[in-house]
C-alpha cells in the first residue's frame, strides 16, 4: 500500500531529524505534492495500527533524546548543567545558553524540539482521518494532547490542523488557556474510551494525571508571570488524585530506581504511563541518561557532559535513598552506584579509577559553564536515575518514565497546600519521604514543596514546569545570573515563523 509506506517512511526520518518530508508538513506545499506524498485518491486505505504504531514512535526523538524535550526542561534550571570542557560539549554553546537563559530564536535545538512536537501533532491528526476505531482515535488523540501540552508549556503557541483539513493548510494556532481548553475537552472526551490498565500506550490513568497537570498549571498559562491558582481548578486536581489513588493500582515502590531499571515494565508499582523500549530490538535514546553524564573511563564509556549543581544536590539529606545507593546487576558489574555521583569513583572490585591525564576519577561538588585546566574531566557532580542496561546494547530495555504515582500525590499535596490545607499536603510530603528513607517535615511551605518535587522528580523533566509554577524559575542559581521575564516562553523558532505566518514571535524576542 503506496500511503502505508510512505508514513511509515515519514515516521522512520522524524526519528532521525533528517527527512525529505520535513518542509511539506513544516509548510505549505501543492495539491500536486500532497498527492504525489499520499497516493491521491485511489490509494488503498491504510493499515491504522500500523499508523497508531508510527505515532508512538513519534514520540521518541522529541522526549527520549537529550537534546530535545529534556534539555529544554532540565537544563535551563538548577538541576542541571552541560559544561564546555575544553574542546569537548562546545558545540556552538548550546548547552551554555540554555543554562544561562540566553537562547535565542535561532537555537537549534529548542527549533528541533517545536518540529519534532509538531510532527506528533500531524501524525495523529492525519491518523484521525482514516476512521479508526474509538479505541485507536482514543490513544493517537491522547499522543497529540500530551503534544501539545508540551508545546504550549515551552512555546505558548500550539499549530494544528483540522482532521478534515489537507497540507495546503496553513497550521493554525491556539495559544494559551484556548489551547489548554482545548487540550483538557480532548482529554475529558477520549477518557471513557481509553484502557483503564496502566501499561506503554496511552492509559486513562495517564490521561487523568494529564488533566490534574492542565489543571495546576491553568494559572501560569493566563498568566505565567503572575499565576493565580483557582480553588475550583485546586479541588479537581484533587478529585483526580483521589481516584488514582484509590483505585488501588500504584504504591510507592520500595527501592526508588526500580522505577527506572531495564525491567521496570514488570517490577514498578509505581509508574503510570512509560514509553516502551524493546532491550536490543528497538527503543528511544534512554541511555543517554547513563552515557552523557559518565567519564570515559567509566563503564560504559561515557560521553563525559552533563552533571548536577552542588546546590540541588545538598537539597538532599544523607540518607535519602534518592541520593543514590549500590545497585544490582550495576554496581557488581561495574563499581557504578545508582544516583548521585561524587567523590572517588570505583571498578567492581573496589580498583580506584582515574582519568585520562592519570589524575584520580573523583567527581568534584564545582562545575562551572565553561571548563579549563588539569580538572575538566572530573569536574561536577553525576547523575544515574535509570539503571544502566549492560545486556541490551545501544537498544536498552528501561522503559522511559512520563507519569509516575509519586507525582500524583505530590500534586495533591500541592493542591492542597494552594487551598490552605497544609496538614493535609504534610501527610502525603511526609509519607513519600519516609518511604524514600528521609527525616519527617514538621510543616511544608510552597518552597518546601517545590524542593520535595526536586528531590522525587530530577532528571524527568519536570523541573522547569515546576519552577515557573513556583515562581523560581527566574531567580539566580549556580552559574546563571536573574533572567527577565520573557524567558517564561520560549521563542518560536525562526525557521518555524518563516514557514507558518499564523505564528507570531513570543514577547522579547
Amino acid at each position: 500500500m503506496k500511503y502505508k509506506l510512505i508514513l511509515t517512511a515519514f515516521m522512520v526520518s522524524s526519528l532521525f531529524s533528517c527527512t525529505k518530508l520535513e518542509e511539506p508538513v513544516d509548510s505549505a506545499i501543492t495539491g500536486d505534492q500532497a498527492d504525489e506524498l499520499f497516493g491521491g485518491s485511489n490509494s488503498a486505505p491504510p493499515d491504522i495500527s500500523a499508523l497508531l504504531e508510527g505515532a508512538y514512535l513519534s514520540t521518541r526523538t522529541p522526549y527520549q533524546d537529550q537534546s530535545r524535550v529534556w534539555a529544554a526542561m532540565e537544563h535551563t534550571t538548577d538541576e542541571v548543567i552541560g559544561p564546555t570542557r575544553g574542546g569537548d560539549w562546545d558545540d556552538n554553546g548550546v548547552w551554555r545558553v540554555l543554562h544561562s537563559h540566553q537562547w535565542d530564536a535561532d537555537h537549534a535545538f529548542l527549533a528541533d524540539t517545536y518540529r519534532d512536537l509538531g510532527r506528533i501533532v500531524f501524525a495523529t491528526t492525519d491518523l484521525l482521518k482514516f476512521n479508526p476505531t474509538p479505541a485507536q482515535a482514543a490513544e493517537a488523540r491522547f499522543l497529540r494532547a500530551f503534544a501539545m501540552f508540551t508545546i504550549l508549556d515551552g512555546w505558548d503557541q500550539v499549530p494544528y490542523r483540522e482532521v478534515n483539513g489537507t497540507l495546503n493548510d496553513l497550521p493554525q494556532v491556539r495559544k494559551g488557556t484556548e489551547a489548554l481548553d482545548y487540550i483538557m475537552s480532548e482529554l475529558t472526551e477520549i477518557l471513557p474510551n481509553l484502557p483503564v490498565s496502566p501499561n506503554y500506550k496511552a492509559n486513562r490513568d495517564a490521561a487523568k494525571v494529564l488533566m490534574m497537570k492542565c489543571l495546576l498549571n491553568k494559572g501560569v498559562y493566563a498568566d505565567r508571570a503572575n499565576p493565580t491558582f483557582a480553588a475550583a481548578d485546586m479541588e479537581a486536581v484533587i478529585d483526580l488524585a483521589d481516584e488514582l489513588i484509590n483505585s488501588g493500582r500504584y504504591s510507592l515502590e520500595a527501592n526508588f530506581f526500580d522505577n527506572f531499571a531495564p525491567n521496570n515494565a514488570t517490577i514498578s508499582s509505581e509508574n503510570i504511563w512509560t514509553a516502551e523500549n524493546r532491550g536490543g530490538n528497538s527503543s528511544g535514546n534512554v541511555r543517554f541518561h547513563w552515557f552523557c553524564t559518565l567519564h570515559y573511563n567509566n563503564n560504559p564509556s561515557g560521553w563525559n557532559g552533563f552533571t548536577t549543581l552542588s546546590d540541588f544536590y545538598d537539597k538532599f539529606e544523607a540518607n535519602d535513598t534518592r541520593r543514590g545507593a549500590s545497585y544490582p546487576g550495576m554496581t557488581n558489574v561495574s563499581g557504578l552506584r545508582v544516583g548521585f555521583l561524587v567523590g572517588q569513583q570505583f571498578d567492581q572490585n573496589g580498583v580506584a579509577l582515574k582519568d585520562r591525564r592519570g589524575n584520580n576519577l573523583a567527581f568534584t561538588r564545582e562545575v562551572k559553564l565553561k571548563e579549563t585546566g588539569n580538572d575538566l574531566e572530573i569536574t561536577g557532580i553525576r547523575v544515574i536515575k535509570y539503571p544502566i542496561d549492560y545486556a541490551s546494547g545501544d537498544n536498552v530495555d528501561n522503559d522511559f518514565v512520563y507519569f509516575r504515582y509519586s507525582d500524583v500525590l505530590l500534586m495533591k499535596a500541592e493542591a492542597l497546600l494552594r487551598t490552605n490545607n497544609a496538614g493535609g499536603a504534610l501527610t502525603i510530603v511526609n509519607n513519600i519521604r519516609t518511604t524514600r528513607g528521609a527525616s519527617t517535615l514538621g510543616s511544608v511551605n510552597l518552597d518546601q514543596l517545590l524542593d520535595e518535587r526536586g528531590r522525587e522528580l530530577y532528571y524527568e523533566g519536570w523541573r522547569r514546569n515546576d519552577m515557573i509554577r513556583f515562581g523560581k524559575f527566574l531567580g539566580t542559581w549556580q552559574e546563571k545570573a536573574a533572567s527577565g521575564p520573557e524567558r517564561l516562553i520560549f521563542p518560536i523558532p525562526n525557521r518555524s515563523l518563516a514557514a507558518n505566518p499564523n505564528l507570531t514571535q513570543n514577547p522579547g524576542y
